[in-house]
């Protein structure tokens, strides 16, 4: 999966809400599905077996309801990508990363074996499970966790436990913090809390750059990691960090309690810098910093402290202001506007304009911004802005997830193509969009501009009432209930809205687009 995620801690945010965004994209050639759906306690499963890995794996008692964005053909499984649960707290997953061969070959990936020969002959070999992946994370963790750091404790005893069949990075938040969790072989894992006043941009590459072991080993304030980490390193060589002088590694000196280097680079360690990375990963991370960070360098000078292929772009940067829900949109959205590399645009060569995979790809599957308001009174406090199909083109719903049920126009996506379904309309309209870029544009905008401003004023007004039944509420009484009704009726009144503008763009982008065909001719009947 070719995803790309942004991050945004709660002290870079305009509201003071720690935002959590990831693109889900589907493999070149592919596209699925996608439907919202609410999960609830009763609906989840006790015992839970992948698809692609046949793990089996036992799942605990007492689980919370929550939102998830699963594929609308469960053929490869659930993949539920992104969602909030009944406690406040969100999670993304999973953003693919790259590793490199020293890693992999010291804790192989646990891929499933089938299974070979008939059973009861001598040359049979029974099948051998996979281990858990992208498509298994959320059902397993999300329902069971009230902060976003027990989400990084969960989803690493299961990995320690099953292993995973893949390098993935995954997210959590709560009110206060985000967590980053990056897989590091098949059982290992590391995890980094999100610097409060700082946006992280991630673009399929193992990307956290700074590791304080010695924090993972003790208090875990901002670090954490598999108890055996720093064993790991050491015996495999895979710490390239140069701690003074005799280049000799912290593994050599330092120990948990001591009192010598501990601190790594995981991107040199466990990542990659291939020419791959080069053209598909470290331009995406280049423009998103370059949007949100634009005066911090010089970004288009003769000689660039960054350019799109450096393999040194920082993990984590201070925004040059607070950041909004259209700024994590925006940037998600982007094919290198202002830049040589911008598929639509005339300037550049053929070849730069193709040189980089924008952002904003042909094959986004959805959009998920998970936010979680710390101003907002507990039930009505989490959001789930929800965007599909290809980002340039397409506009996100707000969906309250303190609800039972998603609204119809986000949830009844089939493998049928309907303008009934938001995934299939905004589908539709990237397609015939895309070939007519500058004479459709001006309707895209518009459009976008406009559902946006819908959502943010269903948004105030749903939480106008909400706190009106929470303050109207007696001591000896919950508004739970109550609010989670009228936050349902909030999330489809939004819903019909957005629907009503997306349905009278397709029609016009249609038209447009009708009178642009190849095979247009025109002439006087008179």
């Amino acid at each position: 999966m070719g995803c790309t995620t942004l991050l945004v801690g709660r002290r870079a945010s305009a509201d003071g809400s720690p935002l959590v965004a990831r693109t889900e994209d589907s493999s070149n050639g592919s596209f699925d599905a996608k439907r919202v759906t609410v999960v609830r306690p009763e609906d989840q499963p006790r015992e839970y077996t992948s698809v692609l890995g046949r793990r089996r794996i036992e799942l605990p008692a007492g689980p919370l309801r929550y939102t998830a964005v699963p594929n609308a053909l469960p053929d490869e499984g659930v993949w539920g990508s992104a969602g909030v649960n009944a406690a406040n707290v969100a999670m993304s997953a999973a953003e693919t990363l790259t590793s490199n061969p020293r890693v992999l070959g010291a804790d192989p990936l646990v891929e499933l074996v089938p299974e070979r020969g008939t059973p009861g002959s001598p040359e049979h070999r029974p099948e051998r499970p996979g281990g858990i992946g992208e498509e298994d994370m959320l059902t397993l963790v999300l329902p069971y966790i009230r902060s976003a750091r027990e989400g990084v404790q969960r989803l690493g005893a299961l990995l320690a436990e099953h292993g995973t069949y893949e390098m993935n990075g995954i997210a959590f938040s709560d009110v206060e913090d985000i967590w980053w969790l990056e897989t590091v072989g098949g059982h290992h894992w590391i995890a980094r809390r999100v610097p409060e006043d700082h946006y992280v941009t991630m673009p399929n590459q193992l990307g956290i750059d700074s590791f304080d072991l010695q924090d993972a080993e003790g208090e875990g304030r901002d670090h954490l990691a598999s108890p055996d980490l720093r064993e790991f390193l050491e015996t495999h060589h895979l710490d390239l960090t140069l701690h003074g002088s005799s280049g000799a590694g912290f593994a050599s000196t330092g120990t948990a309690g001591g009192a010598g280097p501990s601190t790594f680079n995981p991107r040199e360690a466990f990542g990659s810098h291939s020419d791959h990375d080069h053209v598909y990963n470290t331009p995406r991370a280049w423009s998103m910093q370059r949007t949100l960070s634009p005066t911090s360098e010089d970004w288009d000078g003769p000689s660039p402290e960054h350019r799109p292929d450096s393999d040194d772009l920082p993990w984590s940067r201070r925004p040059e202001r607070m950041l909004t829900i259209e700024d994590v949109k925006d940037v998600l959205s982007s094919h290198y506007q202002g830049t040589p590399y911008d598929p639509y645009s005339p300037r550049g060569t053929d070849a730069e304009r193709r040189a980089f995979r924008p952002i904003g790809i042909n094959r986004h599957n959805a959009l998920a911004i998970l936010q979680v308001r710390p101003d907002r009174p507990e039930p009505s406090r989490a959001l789930q802005w929800i965007a599909f199909a290809s980002n340039p083109f397409n506009t996100l719903i707000p969906m309250f997830t303190n609800v039972e049920e998603a609204p119809r126009y986000l949830a009844t996506t089939t493998g049928q193509v309907s303008t009934d379904s938001f995934y299939w309309t905004s589908r539709l309209i990237a397609t015939l969009a895309d070939a007519h870029f500058a004479e459709t544009t001006p309707l895209i905008e518009r459009y976008q501009q406009q559902t946006l401003a819908l959502g943010h004023a269903a948004v105030h007004a749903a939480d106008e009432a909400a706190g009106r039944l929470v303050q109207e509420a007696s001591a000896d009484e919950s508004a739970d209930a109550s609010v989670s009704e009228l936050l349902a009726e909030a999330n489809t009144r939004i819903a019909e809205q957005i629907r009503t503008e997306t349905d009278e763009l397709l029609a016009t982008v249609l038209h447009t687009t009708s009178n642009l065909m190849t095979n247009r001719f025109s002439r006087s009947d008179g």
